[in-house]
């Protein structure tokens, strides 16, 4: 990781120097010393700093146009995944979710007006070391690398660090954080990239790289070894103390704060449940990691549990509450006016009577892009910011200050709707579907109940898609759903979507009978940027996904 190690001292510092100093006590990660960091209130910065500033705000480059991790990376997922679209062309954003056909209800065929450069072949074309900050294959590596190089130099500097009292306890703590946000994010990277590295020392470079199911494999190991760290913690006032401190107020409010042990071991069941459902295509699932996701999420979050939340503040310390989010770029007075246009496709998923839709998205008069950017994001839908004002009805995007909450790593919803999908799959269709009631009834959804009502086997399925979109859009899992039930794959294996709304390009008539052949690459190539820093060691995985 040298190119990465060299450019992330100067944005630490600065963060630490001027927007962070009175919120995020952030200490420089890569250059631990015994005076800013093996102390008490010098890990503490440095185990905070790590993952909020670190690996996910700062980077060498970026673009103020999508933005950096929160709605730039995890906005790349959304617009592959067809929950919103983009038109604009920083970092090649519109092609990245442009497909490579769509056949209007007339049966006219549209295709990419970016080719022969279909969004595979732009991957391919702009993953070069030149490109970096516009090319958008390196932004999600490049944020997660340097959220384990942090990690890795908090694992090494708590050994030695004196602590005041309750020691045993509070090192534990502060490496159950570093391990679990180093299986986080070698989950990320193993479920994007077709090849990673496992790097367990600060500031190395490691040229040996593994393919992505061993970098899951990594990712499993860092999670289970923050479980053992928890479980040895004897003093609940040391690791509530040490905790209250790494978590930064401004987080520590709804369902965010501090975590009791149980709670963050439930979190960990619940990634781990979730690296193993959206790394394998739906169809090839077999019994034994169904029954493997229903043990985990049987132990995973509960409604009540406190999990890792995000929040914006005053001075936009972490996130910046205008735009610091993919929900905060997609809402708007009118349809498409921010850097996400809302799909149509995202739309169409509520049910009638959905209270969520409601509460979260206006219909305005259609917006007609630049036909020759792309061939599908047209749209009449936008997000209402801060929601309509129906009680006890999730929001989906809020810009004031603090008011939007963002679920990190994991949630009940999502653990709930893992857990329904395996049962599902288990012959406990009627168990599955009453999760599903659970968590609509949760979200404030106020639709009636599908469980007894005699679903098949197939409409089980589908109620589980269309609940995942509509529950979890916006923080970087709907992409992972649109792989593994193939809707990413050529028509011609199953894959696409027929039947859907679509507002044509030009004309701007809405189509409901529509298809879509997306044709996307699943696993994306390692980054140019590392590679041409870091040159692939004898016997290294494939780098290059072969599709």
């Amino acid at each position: 990781m040298k190119q990465i190690n060299i450019y992330i001292l100067a944005c630490a510092m600065l963060c630490t120097i001027v927007a962070c100093k009175k919120q995020l006590d952030v200490k420089n990660p890569n250059l631990p010393t015994p005076d800013n960091a093996r102390t008490e209130s010098g890990i503490v910065s440095l185990a905070q700093g790590g993952i909020y500033v670190n690996g996910f705000r700062n980077l060498k480059l970026g673009d103020g146009i999508f933005g950096l991790f929160w709605s730039g990376a995890i906005g790349f997922h959304e617009m592959m995944a067809d929950v919103v679209q983009a038109e604009a062309a920083n970092g090649y954003i519109n092609q990245l979710s442009t497909p490579d056909k769509v056949i209007l209800d007339n049966g006219t065929t549209v295709l990419n007006p970016n080719s022969p450069n279909t969004q595979k072949a732009m991957l391919r074309l702009v993953n070069t070391n030149a490109n970096q900050g516009n090319n958008p294959v390196y932004y999600e590596w490049g944020f997660m690398y340097n959220m384990i190089n942090a990690c890795n130099a908090v694992l090494e500097i708590v050994e030695s660090v004196p602590f005041a009292s309750d020691a045993a306890a509070k090192k534990a703590t502060v490496q159950a954080w570093a391990y679990y946000w180093k299986g986080f994010a070698y989950a990320r990277v193993g479920s994007l990239y077709y090849a990673g590295l496992i790097e367990n020392t600060s500031r190395t470079t490691n040229p040996t790289y593994v393919s992505k199911e061993q970098v899951i494999a990594e990712s499993n190991n860092n999670l289970d070894k923050a479980a053992a760290a928890l479980s040895s913690i004897t003093s609940v006032t040391g690791y509530n103390e040490i905790l209250a401190k790494i978590i930064p107020s401004f987080n520590q409010v709804g369902k965010g704060g501090v975590l009791t042990t149980d709670m963050w071991k439930h979190c960990i069941n619940t990634l781990k449940a979730r690296n193993i459902l959206v790394n394998t295509p739906a169809a090839s699932m077999t019994a034994a990691q169904w029954n493997e996701i229903l043990a985990l999420t049987n132990n995973g979050i509960l409604s009540t549990d406190k999990v890792f939340t995000g929040r914006s503040n005053a001075t936009g310390d972490f996130l910046a509450a205008s735009n610091g989010t993919v929900a905060a770029r997609t809402q708007g007075t009118t349809a498409g006016i921010n850097t996400y246009k809302l799909s149509e496709r995202f739309v169409m998923e509520f049910k009638t009577g959905d209270k969520r839709f409601a509460n979260n998205i206006k219909q305005t008069a259609a917006w007609i892009g630049n036909s020759d950017r792309g061939n599908s994001f047209n749209t009449r839908y936008t997000l209402i910011d801060g929601g309509a004002g129906f009680s006890n009805v999730v929001v989906y995007s809020n810009t004031a200050v603090g008011g939007q909450e963002l679920f990190l790593a994991g949630q009940y919803e999502e653990n709930e709707l893992m857990k329904a999908e395996a049962l599902i799959n288990t012959n406990q269709v009627e168990t599955g579907l009453a999760r599903i009631d659970a968590v609509r009834a949760y979200q404030g959804a106020g639709l009636a109940a599908v469980s007894g009502a005699g679903l098949t086997l197939l409409q089980a399925k589908e109620e589980l898609r269309r609940e995942r979109r509509v529950a979890l859009p916006f923080i970087g899992l709907s992409f992972y759903d649109a792989r593994r039930f193939g809707i990413i794959n050529p028509l011609s294996e199953g894959g696409g979507r027929k039947g859907v709304v679509l507002v044509a390009p030009t004309s701007g008539a809405v189509n409901t009978n529509a298809t879509i052949e997306y044709n996307y690459l699943d696993y994306w190539d390692v980054p140019d940027t590392e590679l041409a820093y870091n040159t692939p060691a004898s016997g290294s995985a494939p780098v290059k996904n072969p599709k």
